[in-house]
């Protein structure tokens, strides 16, 4: 068994004073989830995170990195996966481009909405603890 290393963010934008969360539906699957993907070489979490969400939708962000939200799981394949969330706000009305070979939509979406989108349970609880950090210092 070996461990596979991922790291993204819950990137949102404000809109009429409530943050609206970005999400990404796989090219291969209904799998509805955040921007994130394995380290490469010698990234930190945070340069993943900044990279992947370049990759996968267009956008040149900073990650907050007070924030982090983690989760493990067990792949089909017997490998344990090590997932890691920052947050990254970008300005409202941002163009996100898509990544057309592993992404089929974007959407942004209310908290109430995104939670219900998201495909597993584990995002859910992160989304969760990213929405409390996020309101909390909103404004």
């Amino acid at each position: 068994m070996s461990t596979e290393v991922a790291s993204g963010a819950v990137v949102y934008q404000q809109r009429d004073g409530h943050p609206a969360y970005l999400l990404l539906q796989s090219a291969t699957s209904d799998f509805w989830g955040f921007p994130k993907g394995h380290l490469e070489g010698h990234e930190t979490l945070a340069e993943t995170a900044v990279r992947e969400i370049r990759e996968e939708t267009q956008l040149d962000v900073q990650v907050d990195t007070a924030f982090k939200a983690y989760t493990e799981y067990q792949l089909p394949n017997g490998n344990l996966k090590q997932v890691t969330l920052f947050v990254s706000e970008v300005p409202a009305g941002v163009a996100v481009t898509r990544q057309r070979e592993e992404i089929s939509a974007v959407g942004w979406f209310d908290y109430a909405t995104a939670r219900k989108r998201l495909s597993y349970d584990n995002l859910k609880t992160m989304l969760d603890q990213a929405n409390t950090y996020i309101e909390a210092h909103l404004n």
